[in-house]
């Protein structure tokens, strides 16, 4: 069906030239772009701008998870906000003629920029770029928090009461639904959470996933800044101190061991970047707000993961993961499970 796992390219050019005839030019090509985990993504090049294709994972899929239509309604509404996203074009339900990848799948203009997910990248930017571009990023998530929903369109986006028991019930169902093993350390977690779930007091556009790999960087050695904000297929309305637990979790994940491996990330104090507590502070000045205790966020944050984490560990085994480094992930889930437990 396809030249690239998931998509077919001529199936995707026919599409473009009856719906988007403008941004029609010659001949697409396509690649699958290594790090996502969970969404397919492809860059897209022939067309008249580059061009980000988006589907759900091959196989074994969630339910409530990988949803296009959100993920591409968020971006459409936060265009033009304080918070950088790049520009979507169009979201398509492919599921009956089975032309472009026989999923609901969207499609956005390629924002500049590139991601820093490993530490040899750090080697392009200056300490002081790298501390910047920290503060910048915190700040944006300040921004994304401080947004009225209903001004940009996302009154009904979510529903705030109740967010956090509902976000247990969901990865509770996520996690029965990809059982293959035992994973004891991650169903005491799964418990000690739903024992004391905080009450929120706060609500707002929250974005599910935040963290340094999420955003394209822009710029020289020593001003780099963020042009996009990616992977919003968790946004939701809720309590936005969990997107300050997923945060913490992967600002610190190379602290995980075995994390490197499966779960890279840039981020290193020797480099450059702040410690997460003093982007604390810099969130905590930006949205004028105070900061509850996080221990239960970073400890849901480390349980969310493992749960997305025993999800991809299915689907290998499946078979029905694109890309190296999926035989790793497996292994992660009980240090993560340790690692919450540890926190709480």
């Amino acid at each position: 069906m396809t030249e690239v796992p998931g998509l077919n390219v001529a199936g995707l050019t026919a599409w473009l030239d009856e719906a988007h005839p403008d941004l029609a030019r010659d001949e697409l090509t396509a690649t699958v772009i290594a790090g996502g985990r969970s969404n397919l993504t492809y860059a897209v090049e022939g067309a008249s701008m580059p061009l980000i294709v988006r589907r759900p994972p091959l196989g074994h899929v969630l339910s409530s998870a990988h949803d296009m239509r959100r993920e591409h309604r968020v971006i459409s509404a936060l265009a033009g906000s304080a918070v950088p996203v790049p520009a979507a074009i169009d979201v398509v339900d492919d599921t009956d003629e089975h032309l472009v990848t026989g999923t609901t799948f969207f499609v956005m203009q390629r924002a500049p920029g590139r991601v820093l997910a490993h530490p040899a990248q750090n080697a392009n930017y200056s300490p002081a770029g790298l501390r910047a571009l920290s503060k910048e990023l915190i700040r944006d998530l300040a921004d994304l928090h401080a947004i009225e929903p209903a001004s940009v369109g996302l009154g009904d986006f979510g529903r705030p009461d109740g967010y956090l028991e509902r976000q247990l019930s969901t990865w509770r169902r996520q996690l029965d639904a990809s059982r293959s093993r035992d994973t004891p350390e991650l169903d005491a977690l799964q418990a000690s959470l739903a024992n004391d779930t905080p009450v929120a007091t706060r609500a707002s556009i929250v974005h599910g996933d935040y963290r340094l790999d999420n955003a394209l960087v822009v710029g020289d050695s020593d001003s780099p800044h963020i042009s996009a904000i990616l992977d919003w297929e968790m946004a939701t309305l809720g309590d936005p101190f969990v997107d300050l637990g997923i945060f913490a979790l992967y600002w610190e994940i190379a602290d995980l061991p075995g994390a490197s491996g499966a779960v890279p990330s840039a981020v290193d104090a020797a480099a450059g970047y702040p410690s997460f507590e003093e982007l604390v502070e810099i969130y905590a000045e930006r949205a004028g707000t105070g900061i509850p205790d996080l221990r239960w966020y970073r400890a849901f944050a480390a349980y969310k993961l493992a749960v997305i984490l025993e999800g991809i560990h299915f689907r290998y085994q499946a078979g029905d993961t694109v890309g190296e480094g999926f035989d790793r992930i497996g292994a992660l889930v009980a240090p993560l499970a340790s690692k919450g437990l540890e926190v709480r």
